[in-house]
């Protein structure tokens, strides 16, 4: 099959590229990034991208524009823009206009049974593109990525959500909050939320957070690894207060993985304390702990403490063989 010769050896031309200077990289890759096939286009302004070559973004912007044309036939999958919004992201390009074009764009492709839209990732790099746009005003970055609040495509909207935190101000996290307070959206779409939330306004916003862990559902899991995540004595108080309080085995197991996600040593002493009390919370306790990869010493601890129990040794043994 020629076709196909041909195609594995410009492959391979391109890989050989990475061990040759820039100046020898370059007119190859121009070439490459002119071709018409989608996926050597991708594999082109993916090893720009990894080799630092921002000289080649007049080609990249050009090849990029070029694939919105006619998408579904050119550029299934949306191979090529992924791989081209990846480049100029990483070249920290500067029109926001490309990145909105990207932000915009819905592809539909024919699957089993309907059609499917393929420009999620799409949309997802260049909302956190946009973010780096020096020339936007912080209005009318918010009221861009906004829009996409509402996308069909979940990752988009997390992603989106996490666009919004790095912009880092009050007004985005005022964004966060209420986002968060609608609650009208994926549990872990709505994670993004709360870890936005703690990331612009710190540990101060643990107490807010902490609403969403009233529910004991899926959204207050989010809302106890997004606290967890913080890895402050704030975190585990708090974790362990609602862990009094907590309602069922499934939540009392939700905020003991938590709480041994905050790293804190008060937090590990606590769980081990109710490994060696032999308490209702003791296999829980083993397994949140060997969720959080615990240290040698700290594993060295837990073994001791179960020996003495047929029972939570059993279960250690075989939270091991599991993690």
């Amino acid at each position: 099959m020629p076709g196909k010769r041909k195609f594995d050896e410009q492959i391979a031309a391109l890989d050989a590229l990475r061990h040759l200077s820039d100046e020898a990289r370059l007119e190859p890759l121009r070439k490459a990034l002119a071709n018409r096939n989608n996926f050597l286009v991708a594999k082109a302004a993916d090893l720009a991208r990894e080799l630092g070559l921002a000289q080649l973004t007049p080609e990249i912007l050009r090849a990029f524009d070029r694939f919105f044309e006619n998408p579904e036939k050119t550029d299934p999958q949306c191979w090529a823009k992924n791989a081209l919004s990846r480049a100029l992201a990483a070249f920290e390009h500067q029109d926001s206009e490309i990145f909105l074009h990207g932000m915009r764009h819905v592809q539909l492709e024919p699957v089993w049974g309907g059609r499917s839209d393929t420009a999620g990732t799409l949309r997802s790099t260049c909302a956190l593109a946009l973010v780096q746009c020096r020339g936007l005003s912080e209005t009318d970055l918010l009221s861009h990525l906004i829009d996409l609040f509402g996308d069909q495509d979940k990752s988009v909207r997390a992603e989106v959500l996490r666009a919004v935190t790095q912009i880092g101000s009050p007004s985005a996290a005022l964004i966060l909050r209420t986002k968060a307070t609608l609650a009208k959206d994926e549990p872990e779409v709505l994670g993004f939320c709360h870890s936005g939330i703690l990331a612009i306004e710190g540990i101060a916003a643990i107490p807010w957070v902490s609403q969403f862990l009233r529910s004991a559902d899926e959204i207050a899991a989010e809302a106890a690894l997004a606290i967890a995540a913080t890895h402050s004595t704030e975190a585990f108080e708090c974790l362990k207060q609602n862990l009094e309080n907590a309602p069922d085995p499934w939540w009392h197991s939700v905020l003991l993985s938590a709480i041994a996600l905050t790293r804190q040593d008060a937090a590990m002493e606590f769980l081990l304390h109710l490994v060696e009390s032999e308490s209702l919370d003791a296999t829980a306790s083993i397994d949140a702990i060997m969720r959080a990869l615990p240290s040698p010493e700290l594993l060295e601890r837990l073994e001791i403490l179960t020996a003495k129990d047929n029972r939570l040794a059993q279960h250690l043994a075989t939270a091991r063989r599991s993690s």
